[in-house]
């Protein structure tokens, strides 16, 4: 696939596990040795971004190629990736259970083994600061993240970042089924087993080496079945 159906294919893939609000959320992808981004157009839902909607914004947000305007919270992008080389995909959105510890103030609790892929990762941002519609806000907020993969935004939602298009898609994925496994465990009212710190940090190395990979693959498969549009 071209770099462009590779990342309409991601937005799509976070689509269909529920992980978009459709009235907002963005995705950039950073290349290697590239200033430039590539990012989903103002307007059109998560589901229905093809290869030919994406669209190509400079470092500072201005909108290079594309048929599209883009989203106003661009600089939450471009300064994530001006501050943090090592996030070359910047993913943006409020999927529901993770928007539900957001509005709690509260980051998910690691019940289940797949959370460990957020051992020592994770970030709470706990002031709601509204939009973040400038370069200035948009450092603010970067300086808060610091060098955490995932940070939970109070009353907002999350930004996750990764290496490439595949390990942030299934980051983000992953994240938003370890907030909702958390979420249902907290209503039962029981404590939940704890998992060893050891196991862990075993266990997140190998989701990123191996899982992504394959959650990848069988995710656009499934979404070349069924929407093989996606790459026009």
């Amino acid at each position: 696939m071209t770099d462009e159906q590779t990342l309409a294919a991601a937005f799509r893939v976070l689509a269909r596990e529920g992980f978009s609000e459709n009235m907002a959320g963005h995705i950039t992808w950073q290349r290697p040795g590239e200033t430039d981004l590539l990012v989903n157009p103002w307007g059109l839902w998560w589901e229905e971004v093809s290869a030919s909607d994406i669209c190509v914004v400079d470092e500072d947000a201005r909108v290079l190629r594309g048929k599209w305007d883009v989203t106003p919270a661009i600089h939450l992008h471009t300064e994530l990736h001006r501050a943090r080389p090592d996030a070359r995909v910047v993913v943006h959105n409020h999927p529901y259970h993770v928007c539900v510890l957001a509005a709690l103030g509260r980051l998910p609790e690691l019940v289940h083994q797949t959370g460990s892929m957020y051992l020592d990762d994770m970030v709470l941002v706990e002031e709601y600061g509204g939009e973040i519609d400038t370069p200035l806000r948009a450092r603010e907020l970067a300086e808060q993240i610091g060098d955490a993969k995932v940070a939970v935004l109070a009353s907002h939602g999350v930004i996750v970042t990764g290496a490439d298009p595949i390990e942030a898609t299934y980051r983000a994925a992953s994240f938003e089924r370890a907030c909702r496994l958390a979420y249902d465990v907290m209503l039962t009212g029981i404590k939940p087993l704890e998992l060893p710190r050891s196991a862990m940090v075993g266990m997140k190395a190998s989701l990123i080496e191996r899982a992504a990979e394959a959650y990848w693959g069988g995710a656009v498969r499934s979404l070349l079945r069924a929407e093989p549009e996606v790459l026009a």
